[in-house]
């Protein structure tokens, strides 16, 4: 059950008890795979509950894929699972809190509490999240697909580090393998065209959420927005006709001031490389991290 340090220090019958008292006002996000809750231990220790509702043998395969896929993942761009516990009613995950909450929020949160990332943090999260994601495709043996990536999967720390988050969704892909079948993958508005064809959940269509991420970003517009279902258009239909006329400047975000305009274009390009209808000829999560990084090189000069 408790895997981390961290974890392995509290008496688990002071966690689980704890846990059984979260309600709604300790609700931090939800899903259709859980809701998540902020647990606070003695005042000072704080973790990502996620309790998983146990309904089917299925839910509780996707636990234990859930588990095989983090158990043993540790990397700067992941969110960290500490532990784990079955109970008869419901499944748990414990995480490492991220105390900047999802991209998704900042980017689309209520005005209230909305902060305006300026274009280096937009930068770093966008390296951050293709470091994570080019570690689960290129460095993870066995590899492994996302298969939801979006910006409410996107978590930040206190540094505004980007660590990919949710994997429930998430399926191993042998070596060997260059898909995996799947019922049920992803979110309206980030997947790949051909997965409506296909319903096969690749590592090239993790790469086209990625770049649906990247405009949100850009834009500070969600890929549903209202203004587009109105339009019957969608958001990379929108940026892909602007770009091809030259015109990045009139889709880029309104709160973001003083950019560099060669920057931005550049990601731009980056992030239409991603789009690429074709699965074939879009870039590897590999290549996209490695264009990201030669706009800013200075940046990662002391990064090993």
């Amino acid at each position: 059950m408790f895997k981390s340090p961290r974890i392995k220090s509290l008496k688990p019958s002071t966690f689980l008890k704890k846990t059984m008292k979260l309600s709604n006002k300790d609700i931090i996000g939800s899903g259709g795979y859980g809701t998540v809750y902020k647990l606070v231990i003695n005042d000072c220790i704080s973790f990502a509950v996620k309790r998983l509702i146990r309904l089917s043998a299925e839910q509780d395969r996707g636990f234990e894929r859930e588990l095989e896929a983090m158990g043993d993942i540790k990397h700067r761009n992941i969110v960290t699972l500490h532990g784990y516990y079955a109970a008869p009613q419901y499944n748990l995950l414990i995480y490492e809190l991220m105390p900047n909450g999802s991209l998704d929020s900042l980017l689309h949160g209520k005005s209230t509490n909305k902060m305006v990332l300026d274009w280096p943090s937009r930068y770093k999260i966008a390296v951050g999240t293709a470091r994570g994601i080019s570690y689960l495709h290129h460095d993870c043996i066995p590899h492994i697909i996302h298969r939801d990536i979006k910006s409410s999967n996107i978590l930040l720390d206190h540094n505004l580090d980007a660590r990919v988050s949710d994997f429930g969704l998430a399926t191993l892909m042998e070596p060997d393998k260059t898909h995996v079948s799947t019922l049920v993958a992803g979110t309206f508005g980030y997947l790949a065209p051909e997965y409506f064809d296909t319903g096969k959940a690749t590592a090239k269509g993790d790469v086209y959420s990625f770049g649906v991420v990247l405009l949100e970003l850009l834009t500070g517009k969600k890929p549903t927005d209202e203004a587009f279902v109105e339009e019957g258009t969608k958001l990379v239909t929108w940026v892909k006709s602007v770009v091809q006329e030259k015109r990045e400047e009139y889709v880029i975000d309104n709160s973001l001031m003083d950019y560099p305009a060669d920057e931005i274009n550049l990601v731009f390009s980056i992030a239409l490389m991603c789009l690429e209808p074709e699965p074939s000829t879009r870039p590897t999560m590999a290549e996209v991290l490695k264009m990201l990084e030669q706009i800013r090189p200075e940046e990662f000069k002391s990064r090993t």
